[in-house]
């Protein structure tokens, strides 16, 4: 085992290479182009077997993965953003073909307007297109994280696509030291890919799908799919364990920081996370009991889980690094809805929107979320849904808005006159 300063890029190409995938479609888009540059070289060279082809777009980049994952070939992609989006209808199709494989994106806002930086509604928009999805906080985690998922999308109980997300600039270009483990101990921990019954012969084909069903049939393919993910639960369990066991690092569903004997906790999901990890420890250094619950596993979602974790905290502070327009943070509402009816006393929530383009939250921000959660938990009311945003913020766009009205007074006073 051997360590080496890596970005999360690099750790996501070392991930595809020690998982010995074959075949690489590509399509760069910034901030994940890092990644296919890396296996392209290393595949170039003879470093690493396989295949990489480049494609005119995410779409049939995605239709790619799919078909060659339908033939028994183990596969890896990566894509960011409107990229994620450009693929869409591909992540629902090939989600429902059952073909395994991993899709690293490097999460970034989406337009409009246009942003390079990261927040997390692009790879929450796939949420329910029937990819699982595992979330990285630190480099390290994004390698691991690209074996486990070959692990979890190719459990025969499971044969469902992965993502595996990372921030964008804040983890993606950012390096870290990274243990790269034994090359024979990933191969003997990720196994070869057994396709059994998924396979494509060019001396005798045959179709593996129906192209269109009625309600009926297609109700139940449907729900089969839902099976299979929600088995993904306990295969996550049992190959998070496995991993454990071999490289000594346990990434479980839900990381819980310092949140045993918490009455208050942050809920907050990735790289973000570990700024929200040092206000906790400054926090209990002024006294508080407070700690940090941090999602790896997004689906499946592990209500169950969720539910023990926050039994009989008093508060949490929810901080979403997105936004559902119309109805808030989806990481809220997702915890929300697991403990409805669980436990006879639930935890007092507060939602906070915060991380939306990459905008930063400072320290201070998370001491102020914190006495906003032991104050509403102490009224035993939640508060509503707000916005991080500061009053000089507010001050800089209002003087962009009142620069652009006065260009727009311009442009109107110059219109020749019809």
């Amino acid at each position: 085992m051997t360590r080496r300063l890596l970005t999360g890029n690099g750790a996501a190409a070392w991930g595809a290479r020690l998982a010995r995938a074959d075949y690489i479609p590509a399509f760069p888009i910034t901030p994940q182009t890092e990644i296919i540059e890396s296996l392209g070289q290393w595949i170039d060279t003879g470093a690493m077997p396989g295949r990489m082809v480049t494609f005119e777009s995410e779409h049939s980049m995605i239709t790619a993965a799919g078909s060659a994952a339908a033939t028994g070939v183990r596969v890896f992609s990566a894509t960011s953003s409107q990229g994620l989006l450009y693929g869409m209808e591909m992540l629902y199709t090939v989600a429902g073909w059952r073909a395994p494989f991993v899709l690293v994106n490097v999460s970034r806002g989406l337009a409009s307007p246009i942003t390079l930086e990261p927040d997390h509604n692009d790879v929450l928009a796939a949420r329910d297109c029937g990819f699982l999805q595992i979330h990285c906080a630190t480099c390290q985690e994004v390698l691991d994280s690209i074996l486990i998922a070959y692990r979890l999308a190719e459990d025969p109980q499971v044969r469902l696509p992965v993502i595996v997300n990372l921030d964008g600039f804040y983890l993606s270009f950012t390096r870290e030291p990274v243990e790269l483990p034994d090359v024979q101990a990933c191969a003997n921990y990720v196994g070869s890919y057994d396709a059994e019954n998924v396979r494509f012969r060019a001396s005798a084909p045959e179709s593996q799908a129906v192209a269109v069903l009625g309600g009926g049939p297609y109700s139940y393919f449907r729900y089969e799919t839902q099976l299979a993910a929600m088995n993904g639960l306990a295969v996550y369990d049992e190959v998070a364990d496995g991993f454990a066991q071999v490289f000594g690092r346990l990434h479980g569903a839900v990381e819980a920081y310092r949140s045993e004997d918490a009455e208050y906790v942050f809920v907050m999901m990735g790289s973000f996370a570990t700024k929200a990890k040092e206000a906790v420890d400054q926090l209990r250094n002024a006294g508080w009991r407070i700690g940090l619950l941090r999602p790896r596993l997004v689906r499946p979602f592990p209500a169950a889980r969720w539910s023990e974790l926050l039994a009989g905290k008093r508060g949490a502070a929810i901080i979403d690094q997105n936004l559902s327009f119309g109805m808030g943070g989806v990481l809220h509402t997702e915890i929300a809805s697991a403990l409805y009816g669980m436990n006879a006393v639930q935890p007092v929530l507060a939602s906070f929107v915060g991380g939306l383009g990459g905008r930063d939250i400072s320290p201070q921000e998370f001491f102020e979320m914190a006495g906003v959660i032991r104050d509403a938990a102490q009224r035993g009311e939640s508060p509503p849904p707000r916005l991080l945003y500061t009053e000089d913020e507010l001050r800089e766009v209002r003087k962009l808005q009142a620069v652009a009205q006065v260009e727009r007074e311009e442009l109107a006073k110059n219109e020749p006159k019809g």
